[in-house]
């Protein structure tokens, strides 16, 4: 009796061939992609699927939105994931000073890019 060798059947690969693969193509230059690839090696192009996971977790409409009303109890660092710093402002609430910086953030996230946004906040 023969062993079942893959590589040896030529039959396999081309079942292989036809069934759905891990790769996409790139929509600027058509070039093969991993599935999981960000952007386009060739061509640079980031990928659609890759930029709306990236950009599906923290909304920076929220965060800034939170940080101007509640921010002086820290509630736009929980929703950002930043417990630590969450719980520093609420320790702090009392001081006013909490208030300032969250104003002062909320500067900042207006002015951040969504990429730079996203990277940094997830």
């Amino acid at each position: 009796m023969t062993e079942f060798n893959p590589a040896a059947n030529p039959s396999s690969e081309h079942e292989n061939a036809s069934r759905p693969t891990q790769s996409k193509y790139c929509p600027g230059c058509g070039v093969v992609l991993h599935k999981d690839a960000p952007q386009c090696p060739q061509c640079g192009l980031p990928q659609p699927d890759m930029v709306a996971k990236a950009a599906g977790t923290k909304s920076r409409v929220i965060a800034i939105v939170l940080a101007l009303l509640v921010g002086s109890i820290g509630v736009h660092k929980f929703y950002l994931g930043r417990i630590g710093m969450g719980i520093l402002y609420l320790v702090f609430c009392w001081t006013f000073i909490p208030a300032i910086i969250a104003f002062v953030e909320a500067i900042i996230y207006v002015t951040m890019t969504d990429e730079a946004f996203t990277k940094k906040y997830g």
